[in-house]
């Protein structure tokens, strides 16, 4: 499995491999304790939550891609805008296609790992994904 992020350009990376192992408690490191995930425009979630989200997308039991765009860091935070992808059929035969740019912030915690302090894969999209 692949380590956390010890640069913060690179936490998109570390979050699609423990995606894509389809193993919720390794996608869960990837986030801070107190981390938000926004799985819909307008719904942030915390905790337990956080996994419970990932866990839905992950049962879908498609690789997510991702294609980081830009990062902007300064000191122990990093913003980062990242274009992500899932598409490939489902588990129950239906076509799947979800896509977004994220806008998200990274942190460097006291082990020197970047983690997302807030993730929000729909970045501005004030609606939620549609389905092929």
């Amino acid at each position: 499995m692949r380590e956390l992020a010890e640069r913060p350009e690179d936490v998109p990376a570390v979050f699609a491999a423990r995606f894509n192992t389809f193993d919720a408690a390794a996608l869960a490191q990837v986030y801070e304790d107190t981390g938000v995930l926004v799985p819909q425009p307008g719904v942030p979630v915390t905790g337990p939550d956080v996994r419970t989200a990932n866990s839905r997308l992950q049962g879908l039991g498609i690789p997510i891609e991702v294609r980081p765009r830009h990062v902007y860091r300064t000191g122990d935070l990093a913003l980062l805008i990242v274009d992500w992808s899932l598409v490939g059929t489902g588990p129950d035969g239906r076509r799947v296609h979800v896509e977004g740019t994220a806008t998200d912030v990274a942190r460097r915690g006291p082990d020197g790992r970047w983690r997302y302090a807030i993730d929000n894969p729909f970045g501005t999209r004030e609606t939620g994904p549609t389905a092929d």
